[in-house]
């Protein structure tokens, strides 16, 4: 299987509390600081995510082999400011930063139609926050994102007590597939449901399709779902701008009915043309495309 992905982050609870500690005690600024010396750490210890990293920026980027060695760096630098931001905004400080957005009239089209529709992002930039920014806009309880809620528990327990409410619903990927009721019932009522795209857990079923230059496997679940159902799909991303601004992307996918490759087809296409645009923000670290196997 080329998703080596075990379905849980690293890090402890100890260490996110005294990042979080001091991310709320000196400010945004500093805890990005203080991630250039936690990053080191990471690419002193993570050979394989170091490697994989290396080849998505050599291979699927035709970057220069020290420019890739560089962008490993930037890459996890990157990741680790989204992950701040993630905490900064949730614990109150909406307020510290901005966001623009190209396509969001195809959301409204969608919400004020109330007949339901299906939305796909990727592990790139944000979107799990973008609820906080769309709230000035819409009626948060309309949107339902579909995750595995992976993280360790203790983690996840820590992070919804300092959290503040969200609205956003989450439907959790269950093993007795009940979540497919609850995916069901979303959209029978109106809503939107937000899928990720591009990582599967182990067993699951996948579909082949070339992205970026070579074969990868993605879930079937998303994209079966869609062209059966007839649903609108959007494909949407939110980026990490300069500083602390973010950049809502949305964009209508054109497919067949029961059409599940054809749909997928145009995913890969369009996460290709973000990841032109932003391509520090690919956030899949391990062997996506089974590159190991040919070293």
């Amino acid at each position: 299987m080329a998703a080596e992905w075990e379905g849980k982050s690293r890090g402890t609870l100890l260490g996110y509390k005294i990042y979080i500690f001091f991310l709320r005690t000196f400010g945004i600024s500093a805890a990005y600081f203080l991630l250039r010396i936690v990053i080191c750490y990471y690419v002193l210890f993570s050979p394989k995510s170091n490697k994989d990293t290396y080849t998505y920026f050599r291979k699927r980027q035709g970057y220069s082999s020290w420019k890739s060695i560089v962008n490993v760096y930037k890459s996890y630098f990157t990741f680790g400011k989204t992950l701040t931001d993630k905490v900064a905004i949730s614990t109150g400080l909406r307020d510290r930063f901005t966001y623009t957005h190209d396509g969001i009239e195809h959301i409204d089209r969608l919400l004020k139609e109330n007949q339901g529709g299906i939305l796909i992002s990727g592990h790139v930039g944000n979107f799990e926050i973008s609820h906080y920014f769309l709230e000035d806009r819409y009626s948060i309880s309309n949107i339902s994102m579909v995750t595995t809620m992976a993280e360790h528990q203790n983690i996840q327990e820590y992070m919804e007590g300092i959290s503040e409410e969200a609205h956003l619903k989450f439907i959790v990927v269950k093993e007795d597939m009940s979540h497919i009721f609850e995916i069901h019932k979303a959209i029978d009522e109106g809503g939107l449901v937000v899928f990720t795209g591009d990582r599967y857990m182990p067993g699951s079923k996948t579909l082949s399709e070339n992205f970026m230059g070579k074969e990868a496997q993605f879930p079937m679940g998303p994209y079966l779902l869609a062209s059966r159902l007839n649903m609108p799909v959007l494909f949407v991303y939110f980026m990490k701008g300069p500083k602390r601004h973010y950049n809502l992307y949305a964009r209508t996918a054109q497919f067949k009915a029961r059409d599940a490759q054809g749909l997928l087809k145009e995913y890969t296409q369009s996460m290709e043309w973000i990841l032109k645009k932003y391509p520090f923000q690919w956030f899949n670290y391990f062997d996506f495309w089974d590159d190991r196997k040919e070293a």
